[in-house]
C-alpha cells in the first residue's frame, strides 16, 4: 500500500508515526504549504517524494491513496479531487466545516465506490473502545457523558506552537470529536443546543461554548469548550452509566475513583491515530466499508449544521 501524506504539520506527523509501523506501508510522497520544511519532514521520515502541489501528487503512479492533514476549509475539495483521481482517501476531522460540503464529500464517494474515511480519531482510542465493549456486550448503559475540551490558544498556533494559515473553530472541528463519539456509543441524536461565548476580537471566532445532546436512548451529553483554558489541556471524558464510572484521557483509561484500566489488550496498538490508519488500510485491502466512513460520520456534520443554525438564530455565533 503506497500513501501519500498531505500536511506536514503536527497532526501529519502523528499519522507518520503511526503508518511506518503497519506492514506493507510505504509513504510516497508528502505534500505541505512550504517547500523547504516540507522537505526536510520528508527526508525525517525517509519519504522521496516532497511537493507543494496536491495534484502533482495525485498524478503520480506509486500512489494508491491519501491522508489528508491539511486545514479544515480545504479538506472537502481536496477529498474530492483525490476521489476524482482515483485514490482512496482519510481525512482528517473535520470532513468539512459545512454540511453542503460535506453531504459533496458522500455523493463523491458513493459515485466513485473509493474508500473514503473520517478521521474521527475517539471510535479508536482504546478508551473508548473499551467502553463502546461494554455496551456492546449489554454489560453498561451509558446515562451521561460529560466532556471538557479545553485548549490556551488565544493567539493563531497550532499544537506545536507554530504560526498556523488558516483558523480553527471550536463547533466544526473540536466539538465535532464528541458529538459523533456521543452518537456511537448512545445511538442517533435526538436534542441539541448549543452556547457561544464572545467572539475574538482579531481571529473572530468564539473562544468558549457549550452544547447539550441528547441521543434516542435517553443518555445525554454535556459539552463544554474553550481556548481560553490556561491549564491542563485536551479533552477528558467522564462516561456515567448503570455499572460504573469511567475517565477516559485520550488513549486512557480511568475509573470513576481514577484507578488505571489495562486497555492494552483491546487492540493491536494502544495509540489511536496508529489504529485509526491501521483501519483506513484494512477497509482497502478488504473491499469493506471502515468505521468511520464519511457515510457514518454524516450524521455528525448533521448536528454541527444545526447547531449553527441555532446558533445563529438565537443571536449567537459559532465563529465569523
Amino acid at each position: 500500500m503506497r500513501i501519500a501524506l498531505a500536511g506536514a504539520g503536527a497532526f501529519g506527523e502523528k499519522h507518520l508515526d503511526g503508518l511506518k509501523l503497519i506492514d506493507g506501508v510505504t509513504v510516497t510522497s508528502l505534500v505541505g504549504r512550504n517547500l523547504e520544511p516540507t522537505q526536510a519532514i520528508a527526508a525525517k521520515y525517509g519519504i522521496d517524494h516532497a511537493t507543494t502541489d496536491l495534484a502533482e501528487t495525485l498524478a503520480r503512479d506509486d500512489v494508491d491513496a491519501v491522508i489528508l492533514c491539511t486545514p479544515t476549509q480545504m479538506h472537502a475539495a481536496q477529498a474530492i479531487q483525490c476521489m476524482d483521481a482515483g485514490k482512496h482517501v482519510e481525512v482528517e476531522i473535520p470532513l468539512a466545516d459545512s454540511l453542503a460540503d460535506a453531504e459533496a464529500v458522500l455523493a463523491k464517494a458513493q459515485a466513485t465506490g473509493l474508500t473514503c474515511m473520517v478521521g474521527h480519531t475517539r471510535r479508536f482510542n482504546p478508551s473508548h473502545q473499551y467502553i463502546h465493549g461494554l455496551i456492546a456486550k449489554g454489560e453498561l448503559n451509558l446515562q451521561q457523558m460529560d466532556v471538557q475540551t479545553y485548549f490556551f490558544r488565544r493567539r493563531n498556533i497550532n499544537a506545536k506552537g507554530e504560526a498556523r494559515s488558516w483558523t480553527d473553530h471550536l463547533l466544526w472541528h473540536h466539538a465535532a470529536h464528541t458529538v459523533d463519539l456521543f452518537a456511537y456509543q448512545a445511538g442517533p441524536i435526538v436534542a441539541a443546543n448549543a452556547l457561544a461565548g464572545p467572539l475574538h476580537p482579531e481571529l473572530g471566532i468564539a473562544m468558549d461554548m457549550s452544547i447539550q445532546l441528547k441521543s434516542e436512548s435517553g443518555a445525554i451529553c454535556t459539552l463544554s469548550l474553550s481556548f481560553n483554558n490556561d491549564g491542563p489541556l485536551g479533552t477528558f471524558f467522564r462516561y456515567i452509566g448503570d455499572t460504573g464510572t469511567w475517565l477516559a484521557r485520550y488513549d486512557d483509561l480511568f475509573t470513576g475513583k481514577d484507578v488505571p484500566v489495562d486497555v492494552s489488550k483491546v487492540d493491536v496498538s494502544v495509540n489511536g491515530i496508529e489504529l485509526q490508519d491501521r483501519e483506513f488500510i484494512a477497509a482497502i485491502r478488504e473491499g469493506r466499508e471502515p468505521n468511520s466512513s464519511v457515510a457514518q460520520v454524516l450524521p455528525c456534520y448533521r448536528v454541527l449544521d444545526a447547531l449553527e443554525k441555532q446558533l445563529a438564530t438565537s443571536g449567537e455565533r459559532s465563529f465569523a
